[in-house]
């Protein structure tokens, strides 16, 4: 080990022992003594806001001039957080965007000031990034403090109840990527998703419940927590069904629920899908939508019991490496503007197309999509809409990952 991985591990270490001991808001201030270690003047995190329009610092105590809000759109440390990729000013002295990410889901940045510009400054402040993403992500666990600086208002009582089942909006593996976004953030009714990476499958999931209240956000709740229950306990798509389907009937009657509830085998790219009432899935390959590559007779909505009464259908299709498959409540293409003018299929996929080919990010790219749909609306959301977006970039050994996937830089 050199004198500087001597260093970086010191503080790094520092770091970590010193932050299990204090909480949020001290940690901004632990962050600047580590990022002063390792030769920066300064360094401040920034964490965006829920509808990610806005790059928010976390509050601490501390000397020197406080980081400012700064926007996503339009700016060196929005950039940093689109792309996740490290940003560096002009100036002197230079003034460093590290991305700071969970996992593959993005959180936020880290600005550093001052600390050189040389490959080996960089990669010791990207692994002080690294590690701030992973304090802050913990933290938020317990802590209002961190969820308060993303928020630009107070939430509805049924998106509240909702954002609190909601899993990161974006997860993945070499292998596999999946992203979501939801609007409107502060007041969504009915609307949820969900997705996870186990053994070697992804499952994801798209739920809109009847209505725009807190029974909506309760019906969506519970369907939630009936997948998550049944998929744990070993079940399969059918199985899901079948329990969202009994629960909604039982405890929470005359709530309709649409539903798309998906498996992908990330090892062979076999898809394996249900659908209940919902809009069906698009197929996303290279720079087009497949037309009706997916489309399959839908079943009824769930929360009538008639899913109980015999086996549910199963829906399957394989992959081709690098396609993606886009899921949306019917609040997407239904949206209008003021004019009277629908959103429509064609205008979401163009819109998702548009930006994936510009090399965005799937993240990125429906964040993007996802504004475009709520100026549409002339930010007056009359539903809510969730768009989900799968990706399958399979590793090869030998080869590099597909630069869709999460591993690219």
């Amino acid at each position: 080990m050199n004198g500087d991985d001597a260093v970086l591990g010191g503080v790094l270490a520092r770091l970590l022992a010193h932050s299990r001991a204090h909480g949020p808001a001290e940690l901004p201030g632990l962050v600047r003594e580590a990022a002063r270690g390792l030769g920066a003047d300064g360094a401040g995190i920034l964490l965006a806001d829920v509808q990610q329009r806005h790059l928010v610092p976390l509050p601490g105590p501390g000397d020197g001039e406080p980081v400012g809000e700064t926007d996503i759109e339009g700016t060196l440390g929005g950039r940093a957080y689109r792309l996740r990729r490290t940003q560096l000013s002009s100036g002197a002295p230079p003034v460093g965007w590290y991305p700071l990410v969970d996992g593959v889901e993005r959180i936020g940045v880290l600005r550093i000031d001052g600390g050189g510009r040389d490959e080996g400054a960089i990669a010791r402040f990207e692994a002080l990034a690294s590690l701030v993403a992973l304090l802050a992500a913990s933290k938020s666990a317990y802590s209002d403090l961190i969820v308060e600086v993303g928020r630009r208002r107070r939430m509805s009582l049924q998106a509240e109840l909702l954002w609190a089942f909601l899993p990161p909006r974006t997860i993945g593996t070499r292998d596999v990527t999946s992203s979501a976004v939801l609007e409107p953030a502060y007041d969504v009714g009915g609307d949820a998703f969900d997705h996870s990476v186990a053994r070697g499958h992804l499952h994801v999931s798209v739920f809109d419940a009847m209505g725009h209240d807190l029974a909506s956000g309760g019906a969506s709740s519970v369907a939630l927590a009936a997948c998550r229950s049944t998929r744990r306990a070993g079940g399969g798509l059918a199985d899901i069904v079948h329990a969202i389907d009994r629960t909604l009937a039982r405890w929470i009657p005359d709530r309709l629920l649409t539903a798309v509830v998906a498996d992908l085998d990330t090892a062979t790219g076999e898809l394996s899908w249900v659908n209940c009432g919902h809009p069906p899935p698009l197929l996303v390959r290279g720079r087009r939508i497949v037309p009706d590559a997916l489309l399959r007779p839908a079943e009824l909505p769930l929360g009538l019991g008639f899913h109980e009464r015999g086996p549910q259908p199963v829906h399957h299709a394989r992959l081709q490496p690098g396609d993606r498959v886009l899921v949306h409540t019917d609040g997407v293409t239904e949206a209008r503007s003021v004019s009277g003018e629908l959103f429509g299929e064609r205008r979401l996929a163009d819109t998702l197309v548009q930006h994936m080919a510009g090399g965005e990010p799937a993240p990125e790219a429906l964040r993007q999509l996802i504004h475009a749909l709520v100026t549409h609306q002339d930010h007056r959301l009359r539903d809510d809409a969730t768009i989900l977006l799968a990706e399958w970039h399979p590793h090869r050994p030998g080869r590099p990952a597909d630069r869709s996937g999460p591993w690219s830089s």
